[in-house]
């Protein structure tokens, strides 16, 4: 029987892996606010059309105020759940870094809502992009809290892994790749409502589209007879950037799966299966990339594409705290505690 006294940590636990999967939906929301082109939909704030954002009229809620207004709900609702969870954190016996993290995302979510705010009465697409980071990097936050105070961050302490050092920096080198793809996956979608590039694999027809002047203006004539908006080269060379950034993410990925393998006697088999998932997201993850092109970034299809990216992300920081985690407890044993042949896997 359990006691009561874990109790407490349980729901904690679970609280904290609700707000992360809560914020994952708050992403998905900006994401169709963003695709659908309706992030001004409702022209004022921190109130809705003169209201207050909870006493806003359901009747009112439709077309593109629907999305907008939904968010903000949404937003308001994950700002609570943080407030509760930095609380709860700093009551409960949870280690000192992870209370750390838990007023960290506190901080993040407040200024994630003054972003949101000035992103519709500044009408600066730059804010617009730093407020998608911020929101993955903050889903990052909640996902490494709900992780430590979870049974299996307690049970790494009695694996007997050593793992080489080149995955943790591979798993490092990864996520910060994964960020910086989803920072230009933000980037495209506030600067230009509809495609740069609406083939794929080809670019207009190459692998590497020509962007000189004449190039530009017959590919914006074409453009103009279709209701697409203009394109610049700057803008065909950003999605031609985040192209090439998701086959090197790919590539990286399988890489690190590969390496997980050859050390298979020391990695765990949470790694080893962690690592299997990973690589299937970042696969799906490009078959929706295509698939957004191919529908001319459809809503629906465009949404799911940041979901799964949030979602590769977030995997990506468990990945990465978990080997680190290992390295460390290994790296706090004594010589005599670790065995010959995972030292040897570790060597090799």
């Amino acid at each position: 029987m359990r006691s009561s006294a874990a109790e407490p940590n349980r729901f904690l636990r679970c609280f904290a892996w609700f707000t992360a999967a809560a914020t994952l939906l708050l992403i998905c929301s900006g994401g169709m606010v963003t695709s659908k082109g309706v992030g001004l939909a409702v022209p004022d704030w921190p109130t809705t059309f003169g209201y207050n954002m909870f006493f806003f009229p359901v009747s009112k809620w439709v077309g593109g105020i629907f999305f907008e207004h939904t968010h903000r709900l949404i937003a308001s609702v994950i700002g609570f759940l943080t407030i509760i969870l930095a609380l709860w954190l700093a009551r409960s016996k949870a280690p000192g870094w992870v209370k750390t993290l838990g007023w960290g995302s506190l901080g993040a979510v407040v200024l994630q809502g003054i972003l949101g705010g000035l992103r519709v009465t500044l009408l600066k697409d730059q804010i617009g992009i730093f407020h998608a980071c911020l929101a993955q990097a903050f889903l990052g936050l909640l996902v490494l809290i709900a992780l430590a105070l979870s049974p299996v961050w307690q049970r790494l302490r009695f694996t007997a892994a050593v793992l080489p050092r080149s995955l943790a920096v591979l798993s490092i080198v990864i996520t910060s790749l994964i960020y910086g793809q989803l920072a230009l996956g933000a980037t495209m979608r506030h600067q230009h409502r509809d495609l740069s590039i609406t083939d794929f694999p080809l670019a207009y027809g190459q692998f590497i589209p020509a962007t000189d002047p004449a190039t530009i203006a017959r590919i914006n004539q074409a453009r103009d007879a279709q209701a697409l908006s203009d394109v610049s080269p700057a803008q065909i060379w950003l999605q031609m950037a985040h192209r090439f950034l998701a086959l090197v993410i790919a590539l990286t990925i399988a890489a690190f799966a590969l390496l997980v393998r050859r050390n298979a006697q020391a990695a765990p088999a949470l790694l080893r299966r962690l690592s299997s998932l990973w690589l299937g997201l970042v696969l799906a993850q490009i078959g929706l990339g295509a698939w957004t092109i191919w529908s001319n970034k459809a809503a629906d299809i465009a949404t799911a594409h940041v979901a799964l990216g949030a979602i590769t992300f977030a995997t990506a920081i468990v990945i990465t705290a978990v080997v680190l985690r290992l390295r460390y407890l290994a790296e706090m044993r004594t010589p005599s505690e670790q065995t010959t042949p995972l030292a040897e896997v570790a060597a090799s």
